[in-house]
Protein backbone atom coordinates (compact mmCIF):
# COMPACT_ATOMS: atom_id res chain seq x y z
CA UNK A 1 0.00 0.00 0.00
CA UNK A 2 1.46 3.38 -1.03
CA UNK A 3 0.08 6.76 -0.10
CA UNK A 4 1.14 10.31 0.70
CA UNK A 5 0.61 12.25 3.88
CA UNK A 6 1.55 15.68 5.18
CA UNK A 7 3.30 16.01 8.52
CA UNK A 8 3.05 19.34 10.29
CA UNK A 9 6.50 20.11 8.93
CA UNK A 10 7.47 17.50 6.32
CA UNK A 11 5.63 15.86 3.46
CA UNK A 12 6.27 12.12 3.31
CA UNK A 13 5.75 9.08 1.12
CA UNK A 14 4.78 5.90 2.98
CA UNK A 15 4.95 2.25 1.99
CA UNK A 16 3.58 -0.48 4.24
CA UNK A 17 4.89 -4.01 3.63
CA UNK A 18 1.64 -5.46 5.06
CA UNK A 19 -1.44 -4.13 6.88
CA UNK A 20 -1.22 -3.03 10.51
CA UNK A 21 2.53 -2.36 10.67
CA UNK A 22 4.23 -3.11 13.98
CA UNK A 23 7.46 -1.30 13.12
CA UNK A 24 8.63 1.73 11.14
CA UNK A 25 11.68 2.84 9.20
CA UNK A 26 12.05 6.58 8.70
CA UNK A 27 14.45 6.84 5.74
CA UNK A 28 16.02 10.18 4.76
CA UNK A 29 17.27 10.96 1.24
CA UNK A 30 20.42 12.76 0.21
CA UNK A 31 21.06 16.31 -0.96
CA UNK A 32 18.96 17.36 -3.94
CA UNK A 33 16.85 14.20 -3.99
CA UNK A 34 13.45 13.66 -2.36
CA UNK A 35 11.45 10.95 -0.62
CA UNK A 36 10.95 9.06 -3.87
CA UNK A 37 14.65 8.29 -4.08
CA UNK A 38 14.69 5.20 -1.85
CA UNK A 39 11.06 4.09 -2.10
CA UNK A 40 11.87 1.59 -4.91
CA UNK A 41 14.25 -0.27 -2.57
CA UNK A 42 11.43 -1.52 -0.34
CA UNK A 43 10.45 -4.51 -2.51
CA UNK A 44 14.15 -5.26 -3.07
CA UNK A 45 14.56 -5.75 0.67
CA UNK A 46 12.38 -8.88 0.42
CA UNK A 47 10.84 -8.54 3.87
CA UNK A 48 7.99 -10.97 3.18
CA UNK A 49 7.42 -13.05 6.28
CA UNK A 50 8.90 -10.41 8.57
CA UNK A 51 6.66 -8.29 10.82
CA UNK A 52 4.81 -5.60 8.85
CA UNK A 53 6.87 -2.42 8.47
CA UNK A 54 5.83 1.11 7.57
CA UNK A 55 8.55 2.85 5.55
CA UNK A 56 8.36 6.62 5.83
CA UNK A 57 10.29 8.65 3.22
CA UNK A 58 10.19 12.38 4.05
CA UNK A 59 10.97 15.19 1.63
CA UNK A 60 13.59 17.59 2.99
CA UNK A 61 12.77 21.32 2.96
CA UNK A 62 13.68 23.46 -0.05
CA UNK A 63 16.64 25.77 0.65
CA UNK A 64 19.57 27.45 -1.11
CA UNK A 65 22.73 25.33 -0.90
CA UNK A 66 26.03 27.20 -0.86
CA UNK A 67 28.16 24.46 -2.43
CA UNK A 68 25.73 24.35 -5.39
CA UNK A 69 26.05 28.08 -6.05
CA UNK A 70 23.04 28.92 -3.92
CA UNK A 71 20.58 26.95 -6.03
CA UNK A 72 17.39 26.08 -4.15
CA UNK A 73 16.91 22.34 -3.69
CA UNK A 74 15.81 19.83 -1.11
CA UNK A 75 18.39 19.72 1.66
CA UNK A 76 18.54 18.76 5.32
CA UNK A 77 21.06 21.55 5.97
CA UNK A 78 23.35 23.86 4.04
CA UNK A 79 26.72 22.65 2.78
CA UNK A 80 29.55 25.14 2.25
CA UNK A 81 32.75 24.80 0.27
CA UNK A 82 35.23 22.73 2.25
CA UNK A 83 32.62 21.09 4.47
CA UNK A 84 33.33 17.65 3.00
CA UNK A 85 37.11 17.95 2.88
CA UNK A 86 39.40 16.27 5.36
CA UNK A 87 38.44 13.75 7.99
CA UNK A 88 36.10 15.88 10.10
CA UNK A 89 34.21 19.10 9.49
CA UNK A 90 31.52 20.82 11.49
CA UNK A 91 28.21 20.77 9.61
CA UNK A 92 25.71 23.65 9.45
CA UNK A 93 24.55 23.42 13.07
CA UNK A 94 21.36 25.46 12.74
CA UNK A 95 20.20 23.42 9.75
CA UNK A 96 21.16 20.10 11.32
CA UNK A 97 19.23 20.85 14.48
CA UNK A 98 16.18 22.05 12.54
CA UNK A 99 16.09 18.79 10.60
CA UNK A 100 16.62 16.82 13.80
CA UNK A 101 13.52 18.52 15.24
CA UNK A 102 11.54 17.67 12.09
CA UNK A 103 12.48 13.98 12.34
CA UNK A 104 11.57 13.99 16.02
CA UNK A 105 8.09 15.05 14.92
CA UNK A 106 7.90 12.06 12.58
CA UNK A 107 8.97 9.73 15.39
CA UNK A 108 6.28 11.21 17.62
CA UNK A 109 3.70 10.66 14.88
CA UNK A 110 4.65 6.99 14.63
CA UNK A 111 4.34 6.71 18.41
CA UNK A 112 0.87 8.25 18.19
CA UNK A 113 -0.03 5.68 15.53
CA UNK A 114 0.86 2.86 17.89
CA UNK A 115 4.49 2.09 17.01
CA UNK A 116 6.78 2.21 20.02
CA UNK A 117 10.17 3.90 19.74
CA UNK A 118 11.98 0.58 20.14
CA UNK A 119 10.35 -0.58 16.89
CA UNK A 120 11.54 2.46 14.90
CA UNK A 121 14.70 2.62 12.78
CA UNK A 122 16.07 5.98 11.66
CA UNK A 123 17.84 5.55 8.32
CA UNK A 124 19.46 7.88 5.85
CA UNK A 125 21.79 8.26 2.90
CA UNK A 126 24.49 10.95 2.68
CA UNK A 127 23.01 14.16 4.21
CA UNK A 128 20.05 12.06 5.34
CA UNK A 129 22.41 9.65 7.07
CA UNK A 130 24.00 12.53 8.95
CA UNK A 131 20.57 13.53 10.25
CA UNK A 132 19.78 9.90 11.09
CA UNK A 133 22.90 9.77 13.29
CA UNK A 134 22.23 13.22 14.76
CA UNK A 135 18.65 12.32 15.70
CA UNK A 136 18.98 8.67 16.62
CA UNK A 137 21.91 9.14 19.00
CA UNK A 138 20.07 11.92 20.84
CA UNK A 139 16.49 10.61 20.89
CA UNK A 140 15.26 10.32 24.47
CA UNK A 141 13.65 6.86 24.12
CA UNK A 142 15.29 3.64 23.02
CA UNK A 143 15.09 3.15 19.24
CA UNK A 144 15.43 -0.08 17.25
CA UNK A 145 18.46 1.14 15.32
CA UNK A 146 20.21 3.65 13.08
CA UNK A 147 21.11 3.00 9.44
CA UNK A 148 23.86 5.36 8.24
CA UNK A 149 24.62 5.01 4.52
CA UNK A 150 27.48 6.81 2.75
CA UNK A 151 27.57 9.50 5.40
CA UNK A 152 29.39 11.03 8.35
CA UNK A 153 28.77 12.12 11.94
CA UNK A 154 27.67 15.77 12.16
CA UNK A 155 28.16 17.94 15.26
CA UNK A 156 30.52 15.30 16.67
CA UNK A 157 31.88 17.70 19.29
CA UNK A 158 28.47 18.02 20.98
CA UNK A 159 27.64 14.31 21.08
CA UNK A 160 29.21 13.54 24.45
CA UNK A 161 27.05 16.16 26.17
CA UNK A 162 23.87 15.41 24.21
CA UNK A 163 23.90 11.62 23.74
CA UNK A 164 20.82 9.79 24.95
CA UNK A 165 21.43 7.31 27.73
CA UNK A 166 18.59 5.17 26.33
CA UNK A 167 20.44 4.74 23.03
CA UNK A 168 23.95 4.03 24.27
CA UNK A 169 23.66 0.45 22.98
CA UNK A 170 21.65 1.23 19.84
CA UNK A 171 22.44 -1.02 16.84
CA UNK A 172 24.15 1.06 14.13
CA UNK A 173 24.45 -0.20 10.54
CA UNK A 174 27.13 1.95 8.92
CA UNK A 175 27.97 1.44 5.23
CA UNK A 176 30.25 3.32 2.85
CA UNK A 177 31.68 3.00 -0.64
CA UNK A 178 35.44 2.60 -0.90
CA UNK A 179 35.48 4.85 -4.01
CA UNK A 180 33.07 7.54 -2.76
CA UNK A 181 34.10 10.89 -4.37
CA UNK A 182 31.44 12.92 -2.51
CA UNK A 183 32.00 11.95 1.12
CA UNK A 184 35.58 10.65 1.34
CA UNK A 185 36.14 7.26 2.93
CA UNK A 186 38.44 8.96 5.44
CA UNK A 187 35.52 11.05 6.66
CA UNK A 188 33.41 7.94 7.22
CA UNK A 189 36.18 6.04 9.00
CA UNK A 190 36.86 9.06 11.21
CA UNK A 191 33.16 9.12 12.11
CA UNK A 192 33.26 5.41 12.86
CA UNK A 193 36.30 5.95 15.08
CA UNK A 194 34.57 8.79 16.94
CA UNK A 195 31.48 6.66 17.54
CA UNK A 196 33.56 3.68 18.67
CA UNK A 197 35.55 5.90 21.04
CA UNK A 198 32.25 7.13 22.46
CA UNK A 199 31.28 3.53 23.25
CA UNK A 200 28.95 2.71 20.35
CA UNK A 201 29.11 -0.69 18.65
CA UNK A 202 29.25 -0.21 14.88
CA UNK A 203 28.12 -2.83 12.37
CA UNK A 204 30.52 -1.59 9.67
CA UNK A 205 30.21 -2.45 5.98
CA UNK A 206 32.20 -1.19 3.01
CA UNK A 207 31.57 -1.90 -0.65
CA UNK A 208 33.54 -1.31 -3.89
CA UNK A 209 31.25 1.48 -5.06
CA UNK A 210 31.05 5.25 -5.31
CA UNK A 211 28.39 7.47 -3.67
CA UNK A 212 25.55 5.02 -4.15
CA UNK A 213 23.87 1.84 -2.93
CA UNK A 214 24.66 -1.61 -4.32
CA UNK A 215 22.86 -4.98 -4.40
CA UNK A 216 25.12 -6.53 -1.77
CA UNK A 217 24.41 -3.60 0.55
CA UNK A 218 20.64 -3.98 0.07
CA UNK A 219 20.90 -7.65 1.04
CA UNK A 220 22.90 -6.72 4.14
CA UNK A 221 20.35 -4.03 5.06
CA UNK A 222 17.54 -6.58 4.72
CA UNK A 223 19.26 -9.03 7.07
CA UNK A 224 20.00 -6.25 9.57
CA UNK A 225 16.42 -4.93 9.52
CA UNK A 226 15.04 -8.41 10.12
CA UNK A 227 17.35 -8.73 13.10
CA UNK A 228 16.66 -5.38 14.80
CA UNK A 229 12.89 -5.35 14.09
CA UNK A 230 12.08 -8.95 14.97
Amino acid sequence: MIFKTMNKLLETIEIETAPNPAAAVIWLHGLGADGNDFAPIVPELRLAGAPAVRFVFPHAPMMPVTINNGHVMRAWYDVSFGDLEGKTRQADEKGVRASQAAIEQLIARENARGIAADKIVIAGFSQGGAIALQTGLRHADKLAGIMALSTYLPLATTLAAEASVANRAIPIFYAHGTHDPVIPMAMATASRAALTAAGYAIDWHEYPMQHSVCAEEIADISAWLRRVLR
